[in-house]
């Protein structure tokens, strides 16, 4: 067994985690599943509270940005503008954290200034929740 697979540091080497993800990120592009369906099946594959949440953060992106495209990245839910991924969300169970992670990258609109988030901890969604996160990706798609 590789040093990287039994969990080496992260000074040192890719986690388990991180293996785990690049190697799903084959089996995407092999499996022929795509879009929405490819989502669909990554959040029912998804232990509970991950499942739950991934449902409504689904649900939600996609009503608020019904022209984003959908694909799995990294094995987790994307919503794309383009080529890019604009947001994602990471379920807790992914990387043993916490809380899931709804996340944007750079093609995302969210600019305030000099700083501003683009990760948000998620542990449960209330409706001001759900409406800050509507807001979020209207923004983000621009």
């Amino acid at each position: 067994m590789k040093k990287a697979e039994k969990g080496m540091d992260k000074k040192k080497g890719l986690t388990k985690e991180e293996i785990a993800a690049m190697k799903e990120t084959l089996q995407e592009r092999r499996s022929g599943i795509q879009g929405e369906e490819a989502i669909l099946t990554k959040i029912t594959e998804m232990p509970e509270p991950d499942k739950s949440l991934a449902r409504k953060l689904h649900a939600i992106i996609k009503e608020s940005a019904p022209t984003l495209a959908m694909r799995t990245w990294y094995g987790m839910p994307a919503y794309c503008k383009g080529d890019d991924v604009l947001c994602f969300f990471q379920p807790a169970s992914k990387f043993k954290a916490r809380y899931m992670t709804l996340g944007f990258n750079n093609e995302a609109k969210l600019d305030e200034g000099n700083m501003w988030p683009v990760s948000y901890a998620i542990t449960k969604l209330t409706p001001a929740d759900e409406a800050r996160i509507k807001a979020l990706v209207k923004k983000a798609v621009g």
